[in-house]
This record gives C-alpha cells, sequence and structure tokens, in this order.
C-alpha cells in the first residue's frame, strides 16, 4: 500500500494588496496537487494574515512525482457578490519536494497570473514528502464556487505525527527578490548512468537520466586535424591539439558527428569497447577433495595468457560467489573459454571440475535489454566426462555501457604483482558523491553565575567550542562580575548525516597556559534549528554539566546553577565552499529548497591518454598504472586503473546537470600506487596532470574533442607528463534559464546579506575540504586526499614569487588597452600624423556639439569591435597556458620556495635570504602604495586648507570657473579644453603645466610618518 503523501503547511502571507475598496483583503489559500484542491480558512481583513493550517496530499504514483506541480492560489474573498479576486499565486515543481526532515518554511513571492494581473506580496511555505502511515489525508473542497459554505474545518490542523508549527519572528521577514524554489533530485539519481554510485537514491525520486547503449560504430584511431599555438604563445608541445576521432555516434569533425548510425544512443562520446563478460553466480554438489571430507573451493576463469580468480571460501560444497570477470575483446588471443573450479590447497590446488565455450558462440548483449539469466552448467572431469556437480554462469559479450562494468574484474586492468580480491577493488571504476555540507553558527551570547575554582577571584572566562577536529575559542574576558557577555559568532562546517555532537565548554583562565573547565553542553547536530535564509533564530539557555569524570546520563542528571546563553543553527542559504573560488564546479546553496533548475547537461568522454611518463619501475621497467578522476559539482567519478600500461584506453563516459555556466570541469590523472609493494613516495598516489574547462566557453551542442596537454610545475620546472583525449560536450535544456542565470547573483543570497570575512572563508574551506576527503575515504575504493586535495587546488593561497609576477603580468595585460589608448592620444596631441588628428578633431566638434551622440556612438564601436571579433572567436576551450603561469623562465630557487611546506622546512640561512628578498619585493609595493596614498591626500589637501596659500588659490580659481561656466555655453568650454590639450607641439612647452606643478607643491602626510 502507499502511503506516500505530500504535506503542505500554509504559515502566512505578508504584504498583500487591498482588493475589498477598504484598503484590506479576506484572503484564502487555495491549494492544487494532482487533482486534489484543498482551501484554507478566511482571514477577513487582512493584509498580513497567519493561517498555520496543514494539508496533506495522496500521492497516487509516485514514480511521477517529478513531473507533478503544486499550485498554491491566493483569492480575496468577496462577500457581497459570493465571488473571488486574485491576489496571487506560486508553482513549485515536484523536484523541489524534500523529506520532512529537510523541510523548513520559505516565503515565495506571488506571481501574476496573466500579463495585465497586479500582484504583490510574500506567501509563507512548508512544503514535504512523508510516508508516515499515521497521518491522514485533509478532506477535499467538496466544490470550487461556493466559499460562502466552505467548512474552517476542513483545514485541519496537524496530527499527532508532526508539532504545529509557530510564525513568531519569521512571519514578517521577507524573501527577497527571488522567484522561486527548486531543487532537483539527490545526487545518487545519477546511479542509473552507466556507472553507479555506492549509496541508495531516496525513495521519494526518480531517476531523471536513464543509461542508454553506446554507438554502434568500430572504433578506429584518432586523427589529428588541426593544432593551436599561436594565440597561446606557448611551444606547440604545450598547445591543446583538436582530433577528429570515430565515437559512438559516428566521425568528429568541427565539433558535430557525420556518418552516426541510426541505432546510436546518447553514450556517443566514446570509442565503443567490447568485452566478454563472465558472471560467476554459485556452485552446487562439489565433491569432497580433502581426506576430512571438506573443500575449499575457488573459480578460475581463463581465456588464452588471461585469468582471474574468486575469492575462496572454507569448507563449502555450495558457495556463492556472484562476481564478474571481463576481458577485453581486443586482446583475446584463444576461442576458448575456460571456468575452472578448484580447490585450495597448501602446496598444490586440486583440479574439481571445468566447463568450456566457444567464444564464437556467445551471445552478444546490448543495454537496454535485461540482464542475461545465468545458467547451471554441468561440470567436466580432466577426461571430458561429466560429473554430478554444477556451476551457475552467465557469459556475454558486451560493451562498456553494460550494468556490469564499473563491478567487474577486468583483464585490462590485473595487476600482475597483486591479484587478491582486495586488490581488484583498488581498480574498479566507481562514482561517488560528495557528502551535503552546511555551515554551523554558533553565537555565544553571554554566561550566567559562572565561579571560579578560588572563591577570591573573578573568573577570566572564555567559551571553547568543539565540532569533530574543528575547536573555536572566543575571547577571553577579564569580567568584574560573574556575568560575562560575549556576543560572538563561531562558524564550523558540518556534513550529512550529522553523527559529531557540539561540545560547547566554558573555561577559566587560571594561570598562563593552565585552564579550568567550569562547565560545559553537548549538543546533537540532529537537534539543532535550520535556516535557508537570514530569519532570526531563537536563543536557549544551557544549564553547564559539571566538568568531572563520569558518564552522560550521570552529567544530565546531576546539574548546577550555571547557564549559558546560545543561538544555534545549521545555515543552508550559504554555498559551502570546498574548492577554490575561481574553479567553483558548483554554486548552489545547501538547502535543496533554493536550488534553480538546471540548464543543461554536460557530458565528459574520457577516451585514452598518450606519451605518459613512467612513474614507476616494475621488472626494471619504467611503467604507470593511471586512472583519471573527475569532478564537478557534488559528483566525482573515477576511472578504472589499467596496470602497466603508458598508453591506457578508458573509454568511459559520464554526465552531469548544470545548474550555473560559470563552473568548472576538473580532470586529472593519477598513478595508482596502492598496488603491489609500499613505495618510496610514502604510498601516495602521484599526479600526473590535470585538465579544466569553464562550462561557459562551451557552445551547447558542439562535441570538443582535443588532446590536453598534462603539464605538471616540478621543482625543477614545467613538465609534460603526457596528454589527454577527451571529448566534451554542452546540451542546453532550457535556453531561457540559461539567460536569466546571468542575471542572477553568482552566489546565494546569504552571501551577500551575511558575509563571511576572508578569514573565516579561508578557515571554513580548509575544514570543508577535509570533510569531503575523509569521507570519499572511507568509500571503496577510495578517493584517497591526495587527489582530493590535488583536485580542490588547496594550496592556491599560499605564497608564490611565480604567481605573484603572473597575477602582475595579467594585471598589466588587462590595461594594456587603456595603455593603448592613452598613447594613441599622445600621438594625437603630438602631431605625429596630421590628417588622422585633424579627423580627430573634426569627430571631437561634432561631439561636442551634439553631446547627445556620444553614448550611441561609443556602444556603437563596441557593437562593431564585438561582431569584428566574433569571425576570431576561440574554437576550442582554453588550457594551461606556461606562458602566462610565468612557468618558463622561473628561478629554481622560486621553484624551490613554491614547493617548500607551511611552515616551512628549509635550513634558517635559506629561509632568511627568501625573508629579505621578500623584504625587498614588500618595499617596492609599499612604495607604489604610499605614492598613491600621496596623490589622494593633495586632492584632499585642496580644500583642507593645510596649504592656505595653495588653498586660496584653488578656491578663488573655482569662484572665477563657476562665473565664467555660467555665462559661457558648455559646449564652448568643452571645445576649447579638447583643442588646448590636442594643440600643436609648437605651442607647446617641454616644462610641465602650471595646474601639475601647482598640484605636486600641494602637501601630504608623509611629514606626519614615522
Amino acid at each position: 500500500m502507499n502511503n506516500l503523501k505530500l504535506g503542505v503547511d500554509v504559515v502566512g502571507a505578508h504584504n498583500l494588496l487591498p482588493k475589498d475598496g477598504q484598503g484590506s483583503s479576506s484572503a484564502f489559500v487555495e491549494l492544487y496537487f494532482d487533482g486534489q484542491r484543498f482551501r484554507t480558512t478566511i482571514k477577513e481583513k487582512d493584509l498580513n494574515p497567519v493561517w498555520n493550517e496543514s494539508f496533506y496530499f495522496n500521492i497516487s504514483d509516485p514514480l511521477n512525482l517529478h513531473y507533478l506541480t503544486l499550485e498554491a492560489y491566493v483569492y480575496n474573498n468577496v462577500k457581497a457578490t459570493y465571488s473571488r479576486s486574485f491576489l496571487g499565486k506560486i508553482s513549485l515543481t515536484g523536484n523541489s519536494f524534500v523529506p520532512y526532515s529537510d523541510a523548513v518554511v520559505l516565503h515565495y513571492p506571488l506571481e501574476k497570473r496573466g500579463i495585465f494581473s497586479r500582484v504583490r506580496g510574500e506567501l509563507g511555505l512548508k512544503v514535504y514528502v512523508t510516508d508516515d502511515p499515521s497521518i491522514r489525508s485533509s478532506t477535499p473542497v467538496p466544490n470550487a464556487e461556493s466559499l460562502a459554505s466552505a467548512d474552517p474545518s476542513a483545514a485541519h490542523g496537524h496530527t499527532e505525527g508532526f508539532p504545529n508549527p509557530v510564525m513568531n519572528a519569521s512571519q514578517n521577514e521577507r524573501a527577497g527578490t527571488r522567484h522561486s524554489f527548486h531543487h532537483l533530485p539527490h545526487p545518487s539519481h545519477d546511479e542509473q548512468h552507466q556507472h553507479r554510485a555506492s549509496s541508495a537514491p531516496d525513495e521519494h525520486y526518480v531517476p531523471k537520466y536513464e543509461a542508454d547503449q553506446m554507438k554502434q560504430e568500430q572504433p578506429q584511431p584518432a586523427k589529428l586535424v588541426r593544432m593551436h599555438s599561436a594565440a597561446s604563445s606557448q611551444p606547440v608541445d604545450f598547445a591543446l591539439k583538436e582530433t577528429s576521432p570515430y565515437l559512438g555516434g559516428g566521425r568528429v569533425v568541427g565539433g558535430r558527428v557525420i556518418h552516426g548510425d541510426k541505432t546510436a544512443s546518447t553514450y556517443d562520446l566514446v570509442e565503443r569497447m567490447y568485452f566478454l563478460y563472465v558472471r560467476v553466480v554459485k556452485a552446487r554438489e562439489l565433491p569432497a577433495m580433502d581426506v576430512t571430507g571438506s573443500l575449499d573451493p575457488y573459480v578460475e576463469v581463463r581465456i588464452g595468457n588471461y585469468r582471474g580468480i574468486t575469492k575462496h571460501f572454507e569448507k563449502q560444497q555450495n558457495p556463492t560467489w556472484n562476481q564478474v570477470f571481463a576481458f577485453s575483446k581486443d586482446r583475446m588471443q584463444a576461442s576458448v573459454l575456460e571456468v575452472v573450479i578448484k580447490d585450495k590447497d597448501l602446496i598444490k590446488d586440486d583440479f574439481v571440475g571445468l566447463v568450456r565455450f566457444d567464444i564464437n558462440e556467445v551471445p552478444m548483449r546490448v543495454p537496454p535489454d535485461s540482464p542475461l539469466a545465468p545458467e547451471w552448467y554441468r561440470l567436466e572431469d580432466k577426461k571430458g566426462e561429466k560429473i554430478k556437480s554444477e556451476l551457475m554462469l552467465a557469459v556475454w559479450i558486451g560493451t562498456q555501457a553494460d550494468e556490469a562494468f564499473s563491478d567487474a574484474w577486468h583483464s585490462d586492468a590485473a595487476t600482475p604483482v597483486d591479484s587478491t580480491p582486495a586488490a581488484s577493488t583498488l581498480i574498479r571504476s566507481k562514482v561517488y558523491h560528495a557528502p551535503r555540507l552546511w555551515y554551523v553558527r554558533v553565537n555565544v551570547i553571554e554566561a550566567q553565575d559562572l565561579f571560579a575554582a578560588e572563591k577570591n577571584r573573578f573568573p577570566e572566562s572564555y567559551v571553547k567550542v568543539q565540532l569533530g577536529n574543528q575547536v573555536l575559542k572566543t575571547k577571553t574576558l577579564q569580567a568584574r562580575n560573574l556575568n560575562p557577555l560575549w556576543n560572538e559568532d563561531l562558524l564550523f562546517v558540518a556534513s550529512e548525516p550529522f553523527e559529531d555532537h557540539l561540545i560547547i565548554s566554558v573555561e577559566d583562565r587560571v594561570g598562563p597556559g593552565r585552564d579550568e573547565i567550569i562547565g560545559r553542553v553537548i549538543l546533537p547536530l540532529n537537534a539543532v534549528d535550520r535556516r535557508a535564509d537570514d530569519r532570526m533564530i531563537h536563543s536557549r539557555w544551557f544549564n553547564l554539566e559539571k566538568p568531572v569524570a563520569v558518564d552522560i546520563d550521570q552529567l544530565k542528571r546531576d546539574k548546577f546553577s550555571s547557564r549559558l546563553h546560545l543561538r544555534v543553527c545549521l545555515d543552508g542559504g550559504y554555498h559551502v565552499l570546498d574548492e577554490s573560488t575561481h574553479y567553483s564546479s558548483d554554486l548552489r546553496p545547501t538547502a535543496k529548497q533554493l536550488w534553480r533548475p538546471s540548464i543543461g547537461v554536460l557530458e565528459l568522454g574520457i577516451l585514452n591518454a598518450s606519451g605518459l611518463h613512467p612513474m614507476k619501475t616494475r621488472n626494471e621497467k619504467g611503467t604507470s598504472d593511471t586512472y583519471c578522476v573527475a569532478k564537478y559539482g557534488h559528483k566525482w567519478v573515477r576511472t578504472r586503473t589499467l596496470v602497466d600500461n603508458l598508453s591506457p584506453k578508458y573509454n568511459e563516459q559520464y554526465t552531469w546537470e548544470v545548474f550555473d555556466p560559470a563552473t568548472v570541469l576538473t580532470v586529472g590523472v593519477f598513478d595508482n600506487s596502492q598496488l603491489g609493494d609500499k613505495d618510496s613516495h610514502g604510498n601516495k598516489d602521484l599526479k600526473i596532470g590535470k585538465v579544466r574547462v569553464r562550462i561557459s566557453t562551451l557552445e551547447a551542442g558542439r562535441i570538443y574533442t582535443h588532446f590536453y596537454p598534462l603539464l605538471v610545475l616540478h621543482p625543477t620546472g614545467v613538465k609534460k607528463m603526457g596528454e589527454l583525449h577527451l571529448a566534451i560536450r554542452f546540451s542546453c535544456t532550457s535556453f531561457v534559464n540559461m539567460m536569466f542565470v546571468y542575471s542572477k547573483p553568482l552566489l546565494p543570497k546569504m552571501h551577500y546579506v551575511r558575509p563571511f570575512n576572508i578569514m573565516q572563508l579561508d578557515m571554513l574551506r580548509h575544514q570543508a575540504v577535509n570533510i569531503v576527503a575523509a569521507r570519499l575515504g572511507r568509500a571503496e575504493p577510495p578517493l584517497r586526499k591526495e587527489v582530493v586535495e590535488y583536485m580542490s587546488d588547496v594550496d592556491s593561497h599560499l605564497w608564490s614569487m611565480r604567481r605573484s609576477k603572473a597575477n602582475f603580468f595579467r594585471l598589466m595585460t588587462v590595461f594594456s588597452g587603456v595603455f593603448a589608448v592613452g598613447k594613441w592620444f599622445t600621438d594625437i596631441c603630438m602631431w605625429k600624423n596630421p590628417i588622422t588628428t585633424v579627423l580627430v578633431h573634426v569627430l571631437f566638434l561634432m561631439l561636442v556639439c551634439f553631446p547627445e551622440l556620444i553614448l550611441p556612438t561609443v556602444f556603437l564601436y563596441m557593437f562593431l569591435i564585438g561582431i569584428w571579433n566574433f569571425r576570431y572567436r576561440p574554437r576550442y576551450p582554453p588550457h594551461m597556458n606556461t606562458k602566462i603561469s610565468q612557468a618558463e623562465l622561473v628561478h629554481p630557487d622560486e621553484l624551490d620556495e613554491e614547493f617548500d611546506t607551511f611552515p616551512t622546512s628549509k635550513n634558517p640561512e635559506l629561509v632568511r635570504m627568501r625573508y629579505d628578498r621578500l623584504r625587498s619585493v614588500a618595499g617596492r609595493i609599499q612604495t607604489v602604495v604610499g605614492d598613491v596614498a600621496t596623490q589622494g591626500e593633495r586632492f584632499q589637501a585642496l580644500l583642507s586648507w593645510r596649504d592656505p596659500r595653495a588653498s586660496a588659490l584653488f578656491v578663488t580659481f573655482c569662484l572665477i570657473a563657476a562665473l565664467v561656466m555660467y555665462v559661457t555655453p558648455f559646449q564652448v568650454v568643452a571645445a576649447l579644453a579638447g583643442f588646448f590639450m590636442m594643440r600643436h607641439p609648437r605651442f607647446r612647452n617641454r616644462l610641465p603645466s602650471a595646474p601639475i606643478n601647482f598640484f605636486r607643491r600641494l602637501p601630504s602626510r608623509t611629514d606626519s610618518m614615522l
């Protein structure tokens, strides 16, 4: 039986439009969902009505929930005519519904019904999905128009399962200028793609995209069609190379697919690879092989020189393995598949039985066909005779689109150094979902009735708050009473599910380095209020528990009089920054109710890598065990590890939903160091390189196939570690939404309403990266901490002389246009080209006489420049540039400093030399800042009378200029000023002009500096 219901708490409305002719309205709300209609009571003569009424809709088909819409109409009841007038409406799509535990009250701006509608105000709703069987659906409205007989009891109150929400301080708070609040399905629904995540989706949601089969085209080698190096002004070897490969849908030429296969599916960004899949399910009635009558069976699947082994069971004659093996068809050198059952023994494993298959007779399976049903096969002994024992198998030929691909043991990823099942889990492809992060705000207000251990002194108290590994303290107060007041905000990062507790302790600084705990409070995060806006959270008083070593129950029973005043909340209106701001892949707030609809789909095909540098030595030969990691939003993906291969072919495709074009996709290549013996690198996965692609630089619908150079900065300089072949396509699902996003703020509203300072952002970002790394490190296979940190650019904020130079030259490039215009104007003034100068004089005179043409001329000029530059627009995404990064001619000592740890691990003499160098650089910056301040202070000195004679001259000049400007037309003054500035060099003097001389003589505050 389906108990799923949609709950809607109609809290209240604010600032409604008066419609009764007397400056007020008698408002009520009608709710429509899935063919059901409910109505609230009527609030007479109230522009800010409060209902606090709850309604529960039956959800007839949970699988169709995403396509349903909840509509809320606000009407004014007209008693005289038994009619109603429209006050506004809101519409919420089904993908914005969240479970009850995540729901909060949100104030939605009322929308118009038509072009000529006039509405204003907001409606406060709390919308959630629940499957509580104790909740019954509400009584439907009997008649759509019978307002006079509307029964207030139709809008029943809350049931016992849910508390009645109270709207006090938040009922009059505005929700800003946002139009609607939406969210999409939980990220775990991407499990239905080609590669599945380890976590299960919420039961109330259905997947938005489903896996498709790969294209039917045979894979062919990529062809290099063009190289781009002139624009980037860097070595050709470091440039981006556009390719024209044969992918699943056909050959890609100029970003479009030609000669496509009509039967191909949407997974067309990779070359189709065929695998022989063998699913070993279980065996039955295996014979006893040992003297004791027991059997330790395992299965060996072999074809040619490749073999895969299942785990073995001790003393089990009916084992169940349910394990899948995948053999690359390109590497198969035999036509017979053998599945052998053996008995594990100390000296030599005994033969039990086998099953043979002719590969030419194996069926082909193409998703979305259902999985092939396994069958029982009789085993053969060494003589080829059938025995009683049977083995359940399923054998088929499929592609990387098969559901079994991600969990299968792969022959092209099999390692010769470690063939254990534990090692096979380290080389599989997986999809990960980063945890949803929240900011925890702890406002420490005050304490009451504190006491010190020593009776003759007041406590020097402070509050220490701990959440997991995060510890923050307030300032220490030397109060002259027992009721200290702090009123400080402490910020933390927490992840779902909330397993940690807030431990808040009040401590007394008895002496230097010696603190005593006065009392503490243990607060579970599950009990903390959540908010999605800046509404005020009610503060609470907490009794401090005695700091004695007893069990928790005893602490809760035994309280004393000291209390602590706190305001604690989970802020869901922020986006928790867990990566570098410049390379953010997600800008959505934590609260799902604030998510906007997606604007498109990003598809990534990781094809292959070539020319990789060996990262390790195995059997006296350089090799690498590489895998790729792609990150966008909450979804991380990892390809399978290809062992002993310097030109690996991955051919795996992944999909993300895009919510903002100003985001970046990051793809990194790593060497797997977890296989075999530990090396000198401490068993850390080594970085080979990464690629960044900004979504806003991609044309919609175009397929970008390029070889991206993997450039890595080493202590010896920049190195190319190889090339990564990617196919990228951004498909826009809503052009209007995408254009509308460009007018919205980059970050959620709370970042502007209650912003954080730079120090807080850096600290919170560091904590967020640690939480994400710890969570992904617990997955199987784990994404190691060094991988997460490298993909998140955790060290981008640290000092680097090379980065400082690069940023300075970037700044000079930005102002190069201004400098070019200044040089051009100087040439005009110096009459280097008389014809051009005369034309500029004529144009200037026209603009002075007709000033209304100035702005149209400027905008028309920019329009023409934009149209002209359209012919030379970039045809490929931007990539790493060694010249812009100042990585080509960087000094070795500067690189050594950049790779130094923080804090430093170098010897004192080297640190002193670098410190002196940094002081010299800072001295020059200090001089420039001082010169800028001097010029500003001279402007202030014009009217400050610090120099009485100069101020008198300037005031007299202002009076004369006012009189002249009053009697002289502005066009005449502007024309004379322009002609004077552009006068011929014959009328110029090499010495500075009088106004400049006057300005330079003005005083500044440099004489007041110590």
